[in-house]
């Protein structure tokens, strides 16, 4: 089992430790959490050991699982990987990117392993279609969120917005070409609503959409492409594949035929692809440690959350002008 710590007790933090504690593929030694207060009524409620220093707890570790603020990942992924441990980063990676290819450097440079938390790649809706998904051309996100504090420090689109980004890029096999968007501050200092349409190479648009000041949570994608329609729900963890093909010559009573101006017929039929239950954020970690342990790339690397970063702030530019 790999010895692993935790950078960060709060929110999320408290979620890592107790399924790090159950996971048969670690062994969780502690956790270190700058407000040491927090930290001692943590320890005293659920008895994970309590570090005093982040030098102490990386000493003690194989793996380091950085669940602080986004400020702080790039301090704490430089001097854990420095000291030869493997990093799990929640998202974003960090909060520029230019932190963010010194960490993907320093990575290469001490021969260790990294991942980003961008947990939507887990979700089992996600897992279940990813790979029908083949060459979309038009895809349609909304993630939309009723109002929490939590989070408004920085801009909806590294908040919520960059869990979509980085799921697109994971089945869009081209280059970004343009990017236009815009977003509204309602309550907060930074905006709270965005949309962007990215264009990419090879003429695939996404267009997607994200609020934290909704009346309702909704986490929904949509992907079309030859022949098919791709429906993913986030929130609910249910997904649909609608396809056509040739329509038969003579076709059943029940069967569903459209005809195009053209007269060409086309069959449409229906996919509901099984949804297995399980728990995201254990699951990415545990692929972590499939991915130290067999020493294969991670599901979601430090490359692949640098480029996720890297549209969100062209994303955020397109504000600003």
């Amino acid at each position: 089992m790999l010895k692993v710590g935790v950078l960060g007790a709060g929110h999320l933090g408290k979620i890592h430790l107790r399924l790090l504690q159950q996971s048969e593929k670690y062994e969780l030694v502690g956790f270190y959490d700058e407000n040491q207060e927090n930290g001692a009524k943590i320890e005293k409620e659920f008895g994970y050991k309590q570090f005093h220093t982040i030098a102490t707890l990386i000493h003690a570790v194989d793996v380091i699982d950085i669940v602080t603020p986004t400020l702080s990942h790039y301090k704490c992924a430089k001097v854990s990987i420095k000291s030869g441990k493997h990093v799990f980063i929640e998202k974003p990676i960090s909060n520029t990117v230019a932190e963010a290819e010194e960490i993907i450097a320093l990575a290469k440079e001490f021969n260790v392993k990294g991942q980003v938390g961008h947990v939507e790649r887990f979700n089992p809706a996600f897992k279940a279609v990813k790979d029908q998904i083949k060459n979309p051309m038009f895809i349609e996100t909304h993630r939309l969120a009723e109002f929490n504090p939590r989070g408004t420090d920085v801009p909806v689109v590294l908040d919520l917005m960059i869990h979509d980004i980085d799921a697109i890029l994971s089945v869009v096999d081209s280059e970004v070409k343009n990017i236009n968007a815009s977003g509204v501050s309602v309550i907060s200092d930074s905006p709270d609503i965005a949309n962007a349409r990215i264009e990419f190479e090879n003429g695939c648009v996404a267009n997607i959409t994200s609020s934290r000041i909704s009346m309702k949570n909704m986490r929904k994608s949509r992907f079309f492409q030859k022949d098919a329609y791709i429906s993913v729900d986030y929130l609910d963890k249910v997904c649909e594949v609608v396809k056509m093909k040739d329509a038969p010559e003579t076709p059943g009573d029940f069967d569903m035929i459209l005809q195009n101006a053209e007269g060409m017929k086309k069959q449409i039929y229906y996919e509901n692809p099984t949804v297995e239950t399980n728990n995201a954020i254990l699951d990415e970690l545990e692929s972590f440690a499939d991915a130290i342990e067999n020493n294969t790339a991670p599901v979601v690397t430090l490359e692949q959350g640098t480029n996720a970063l890297r549209v969100a702030y062209q994303i955020i530019d397109c504000f600003k002008k």
